[in-house]
């Protein structure tokens, strides 16, 4: 992919910056953050990565930034600068403002408005301080253990995803959800086929800042759209399930399938228009 002229002050890079400490999830903060996780990103973020979550306190040393590390910095400055341009334009021809979000990198372990944030999860997002967690070291995860072809339009893909539980937000979608949970009148099942509808909507929504990008600055290079379809399809609850547990179980889906995140990120790539992203209306009958 090429880099957009964009950037964006939205960006805190805590990585070595020390700290860390606190709880981990399992230690008492864990309710937090599985809500989160389970509604708002999808599943046990330890059945993605195959680790356990420690309960001890965890400390990073303070130490200077690599040459390497700065420049991811950079792309992540332009890729949380892509978003919010993109979908500033997409909000506003549907008659909606849009209000940023801010993007945290981290090593290790972070607070979030979630609870305690670690490496394990994965990337996320949090409502409740509009926030997306990103600590990179899970994309050589992302390659090692499931397959997924590592690219930066791949990093794109999963940050504009994050976005795209953002946007949900803005929207009253994810505030909705909630309420469904909260109101105890539905089962797992029902819940988890809530829960894929979130996820999925999340992949039309990057599939969608995808081709709006592309149509206004032309950032797409061969490769880069198979590049996303790799990592949706790597962390697709049948490939996850027959990798962690050796068979699949429908049921227990929490995003989607390899083929239905690869479906409605090319839904949203191809029809360009947010009014196409109902996933529920279809998943929910």
């Amino acid at each position: 992919m090429k880099w957009t002229n964009d950037s964006s002050g939205n960006v805190d890079d805590r990585r070595g910056s020390g700290g860390g400490g606190g709880m981990m999830v399992g230690g008492g903060l864990g309710t937090l953050i599985i809500a989160a996780i389970i509604f708002f990103l999808g599943g046990d973020p330890s059945a993605v990565l195959g680790s356990g979550m420690s309960s001890g306190p965890q400390q990073t040393e303070q130490r200077d930034l690599s040459q390497e590390e700065l420049k991811v910095r950079d792309f992540i400055k332009m890729l949380t600068g892509a978003n919010e341009t993109t979908w500033t334009k997409i909000l506003q021809e549907n008659g909606m403002e849009y209000r940023p979000a801010k993007v945290v990198m981290f090593e290790s372990v972070t607070q979030s408005g979630c609870g305690t944030a670690q490496s394990a999860m994965g990337p996320f997002y949090c409502p409740a301080d509009e926030t997306i967690y990103m600590d990179m070291s899970f994309f050589g995860e992302l390659q090692q253990r499931f397959g997924a072809q590592v690219t930066e339009f791949s990093i794109a893909y999963v940050l504009a995803h994050e976005y795209g539980h953002h946007i949900q937000t803005l929207l009253g979608t994810t505030q909705k959800v909630d309420d469904l949970r909260r109101s105890g009148r539905y089962s797992e099942t029902e819940m988890n086929r809530v829960s894929v509808a979130t996820e999925l909507q999340a992949d039309f929504y990057a599939g969608l800042w995808a081709r709006q990008t592309d149509e206004r600055a032309k950032f797409l290079e061969p490769g880069d759209l198979e590049s996303a379809i790799s990592a949706a399809e790597a962390v697709g609850d049948d490939n996850i399930q027959k990798r962690s547990q050796g068979y699949v179980d429908q049921e227990g889906f929490t995003h989607g399938s390899s083929a239905q995140r690869k479906e409605w990120f090319m839904k949203g790539y191809n029809t360009g228009d947010i009014r196409q992203g109902n996933t529920f209306d279809q998943l929910l009958k």
